[in-house]
């Protein structure tokens, strides 16, 4: 059973959903988000709070109840507040800087790495070694802040590369001689 699946979702003031069927829309000040469910589950809405509850005889329901709670509850705080992830730059040389409606990276390449903002996300860098990455999707912030981290993911020795803000790198020792 379901643990997460059991809890409703409450709705804030200033977000609307609306469920016809299986898509469920949010709509609020961030923007409007919409998410197709499988017809698994049952989603009903009343007093302010969204719940979801398995079909019955269905048995991959079980497996769908607390996903499809997880992706309403991710659109509803995505409309209402948002998410961020941050990144931290850690060596010499390395640097961020937005131009426009890019990212552009130096990452010790012989070259300058630009990454075009996708549509909804914004970044933003506070100084030369931090990025922060917003928008109303999660799986669209995620999904950007990993591609970022990916042009030079975090080295095991001197600790160099793009990370997570709270992100622990497990140092190696080295040669010895």
């Amino acid at each position: 059973m379901s643990r997460i699946g059991m809890n409703s979702i409450s709705v804030p003031d200033g977000v609307s959903v609306v469920i016809a069927g299986s898509l469920i829309t949010a709509k609020g000040k961030l923007g409007e988000l919409s998410a197709q469910l499988t017809d698994d589950v049952v989603v009903s809405q009343a007093d302010g709070k969204i719940t979801v509850s398995p079909r019955e005889g269905a048995s991959r329901a079980k497996q769908m109840w607390g996903m499809a709670r997880s992706i309403i509850n991710n659109l509803v705080v995505g409309v209402a507040e948002g998410f961020s992830k941050k990144l931290e730059i850690q060596g010499v040389g390395y640097r961020a800087q937005v131009q426009g409606k890019d990212l552009v990276l130096q990452l010790g390449f012989s070259h300058e790495v630009r990454y075009p903002m996708p549509q909804g996300i914004e970044i933003k860098c506070a100084d030369q070694t931090h990025i922060e990455i917003s928008g109303a999707d999660k799986q669209k912030v995620g999904q950007v802040a990993a591609e970022i981290r990916a042009y030079r993911p975090p080295e095991p020795y001197k600790g160099k590369g793009v990370r997570y803000e709270d992100e622990y790198i497990i140092r190696k020792e080295g040669k010895k001689k």
